[in-house]
């Protein structure tokens, strides 16, 4: 079944696809709110995981019990820095991600269907402070 048009998720869609920051709900929410001043937060929320349903956006946690959101669903790692909690995407080549994945299955009785991994450190800007 075809999903009704929102214009409301359609701003959202657009907001992860423009920017670079990994956001949390809230940070989606009030960036949203600028353009739709009586969006409510569980508004938000509900498109946020449709948009993952879809598998139009991915979501995950780097540990400080926040879901973050992103629009790049191509297979790529992400890394959090450890002091100012900014989140950047971390490309590696396919090979190593598919190495992994077959290694994993090697030493599993069942099926490895992907994985995910948070890297962890200072960023170049925390570094040089």
């Amino acid at each position: 079944m075809a999903l009704k048009y929102s214009r409301q998720r359609e701003s959202i869609k657009k907001y992860l696809a423009t920017t670079k920051e990994h956001p949390t709900a809230d940070m989606v929410y009030n960036n949203i709110r600028k353009q739709y001043p009586n969006i409510s937060l569980g508004t938000v929320y509900r498109n946020l995981n449709l948009l993952v349903d879809q598998g139009d956006i991915i979501k995950f946690t780097t540990g400080d019990g926040s879901d973050r959101f992103d629009s790049k669903t191509n297979k790529h790692y992400h890394f959090v820095c450890n002091k100012c909690s900014n989140v950047s995407d971390l490309f590696m080549e396919h090979d190593f991600i598919d190495l992994i994945n077959k290694s994993a299955e090697e030493n599993f009785n069942g099926e490895i269907q992907g994985h995910d991994i948070l890297f962890y450190g200072l960023c170049k800007d925390c570094q040089e402070s």
